[in-house]
């Protein structure tokens, strides 16, 4: 991948601190407004991570548990996955948009323990939502407000699914995290088809394994 996405996605998920939520409340919390259950998520996410002291000190597996746990399934990721392969999608058979949906929840899996593992004194402010109640996508505006540095401009976009709302896309300082993946994505493809991008994603999940278990070690 292109050394500017891989920027872009640091980026994207430093300012992802927000995406929790109790597996025992899910039934409750899926009646809740987009704008609510981001809000409640976004605290939840800050204050676990802010008092655990596993988390704190860079424990990879509780970083890992957390995120599998209680963030990714709140994500649309076939939904995202498609929006990212673009017209690729459809001409892809079922197991090949199967495994391109895994390696991507597993690529997010690295990403988001990346940026969980350095919140420290972060806090997230939310911009009144603008909406009907008959809406089924909506988009969430946020910044997020660090010690140093200027706010981060932070968007979600969410669908209403049986289950509840789920996220499928985020927009980092003007930029829609499926368009920076669209690109990427559209460039491996042209070059080594669908398996060629799956196995892309594959060698960097294996990278970023073998990179998470050596600092667990070190420890």
């Amino acid at each position: 991948m292109k050394r500017s996405v891989n920027k872009f996605f640091k980026l994207v998920f430093a300012g992802l601190l927000g995406l929790s939520m109790l597996a025992n409340v899910a039934q409750a919390q899926a009646q809740e407004a987009p704008d609510v259950l981001i809000k409640r998520l976004s605290q939840e996410i800050l204050e676990l991570a802010k008092n655990d002291k596993d988390i704190q000190a860079g424990n990879q597996k509780k970083v890992y548990d957390m995120v599998e746990s209680k963030i990714l399934p709140y994500i649309d990721f076939p939904r995202m996955t498609s929006l990212a392969a673009g017209k690729s999608w459809k001409e892809a058979t079922p197991e090949q948009q199967k495994q391109l949906t895994n390696e991507f929840r597993t690529l997010l899996v690295f990403t988001y323990s990346g940026a969980i593992s350095q919140i420290k004194d972060q806090r997230v402010e939310f911009k009144p939502m603008r909406s009907a109640p008959e809406d089924t996508e909506v988009e969430v505006r946020s910044q997020v407000i660090q010690s140093r540095g200027e706010p981060i401009v932070l968007n979600y976009r969410l669908e209403k699914l049986p289950a509840g709302w789920k996220i499928f896309d985020i927009n980092v300082l003007g930029a829609w995290l499926v368009e920076t993946y669209k690109g990427s994505f559209s460039a491996e493809i042209s070059k080594s088809g669908i398996d060629g991008l799956i196995k892309t994603l594959s060698e960097k999940n294996k990278k970023l394994a073998a990179s998470g278990a050596a600092k667990t070690a070190a420890k």
